[in-house]
């Protein structure tokens, strides 16, 4: 499915609603590091966030709100929505309405079913629409791909993927808000990756108990969750998201019937993008001793099993794919249907925190 794309000398032109943490780190540096593409306007309400866009991307254009760009669809070949949680329904839908593609930062929605209403709209219209889920192309991510695909473990018995921090003070902001409106909380934040993740790798859940907790003085929402995901392949995924822990595990911990793969610390790419590196040669390339280790019957901290090497973190594989598919009508990296699965598991996940039960998909 794609929108209206001008030849293919013609770089495709980007309306991105939306220059906070997702907008400025993320969106606005790939958009702007992928051949085909031009980031055309940016939308913030805040001054200081508009001069800053202005600042670093010269020829960009500014608009207050979402709504100045509708007018004006024909001039642009691409909305991306990296605004707050609650605005990527309706901003996503008024887009397809007058015709534009879509990319939605994660989560896409509140609930899988406005996930799948919005996926039934873009169908209906003929529309891409994408749901950016960046930690598909994290280092450690693709190397546990490669060592599935190529049964270096066996058969998979347990995925263990935590994505901890030591925020012990809140930050404020519609993140931590209580207000179920906001979408906020670890569970719909960092477990939207976390999940995705583990749905990629070993197939769809049937089975979903989750604890959450509000441990920080004066939050309004979870902090630190636990899911454990029975997927009907019958791997059993135990996923920990956290802003209280003070020690981090491993990133991942996979355990299969002949070896077992463990890698500590965070894909390096975030970091590099927060300090205002662009990618170019060495991208998303790590240092050996970041290396994660595989073998059997010693921990990897006492020297037990052997270094791989983890491959480059590739972010800019999504917007790639993206201008691929507009261009050449292609499959989207990353799909709406996909997206509402994850949501699937995240509802769950809440129902199952809140009862105490196993929730049964």
């Amino acid at each position: 499915m794609t929108g209206t794309a001008p030849g293919t000398d013609t770089p495709l032109r980007v309306g991105l609603v939306g220059y906070g943490l997702a907008g400025s780190v993320f969106h606005a540096p790939l958009i702007s590091a992928t051949e085909g593409l031009v980031l055309d306007t940016v939308v913030t309400s805040n001054p200081e966030r508009q001069k800053q866009a202005r600042t670093e991307f010269p020829d960009v254009r500014t608009a207050a709100t979402a709504d100045e760009l509708w007018p004006r669809a024909d001039e642009l070949d691409l909305i991306v929505v990296a605004s707050p949680n609650k605005t990527h329904v309706p901003i996503a839908t008024a887009a397809l309405e007058v015709g534009l593609p879509v990319v939605v930062d994660k989560p896409i929605a509140g609930t899988a079913a406005d996930a799948r209403e919005l996926a039934g709209l873009a169908e209906a219209r003929g529309l891409l629409l994408s749901v950016f889920q960046n930690r598909r192309w994290d280092n450690d991510f693709l190397t546990l791909r490669k060592l599935l695909a190529e049964g270096e473990l066996g058969d998979v018995l347990r995925f263990e993927s935590r994505f901890e921090r030591w925020r012990p003070q809140l930050k404020g902001g519609w993140r931590e808000s209580g207000d179920p409106a906001e979408v906020g909380g670890l569970l719909y934040d960092l477990g939207s990756h976390v999940v995705d993740q583990a749905l990629v790798l070993f197939g769809p859940a049937a089975s979903v108990y989750a604890e959450s907790d509000v441990r920080r003085p004066g939050a309004e929402t979870d902090d630190d969750t636990f899911i454990a995901i029975t997927h009907t392949s019958g791997v059993r995924s135990h996923l920990y998201v956290s802003a209280t822990t003070a020690q981090l595990g491993p990133r991942f911990r996979v355990l299969g019937s002949s070896a077992g793969y463990v890698k500590y610390g965070l894909d390096p790419q975030e970091a590099a993008l927060r300090e205002g590196l662009r990618p170019g040669p060495g991208w998303g390339q790590e240092p050996e001793p970041l290396w994660g280790r595989i073998g059997a019957g010693e921990s990897p901290l006492t020297g037990g099993g052997d270094p791989v090497p983890t491959l480059p973190g590739d972010y800019p594989a999504y917007y790639a794919a993206i201008t691929k598919a507009l261009r050449e009508g292609g499959p989207v990296p990353v799909t709406a249907h996909e997206a509402a699965s994850a949501l699937d598991v995240l509802e769950a996940a809440r129902r199952s925190a809140r009862d105490g039960v196993v929730v049964t998909l």
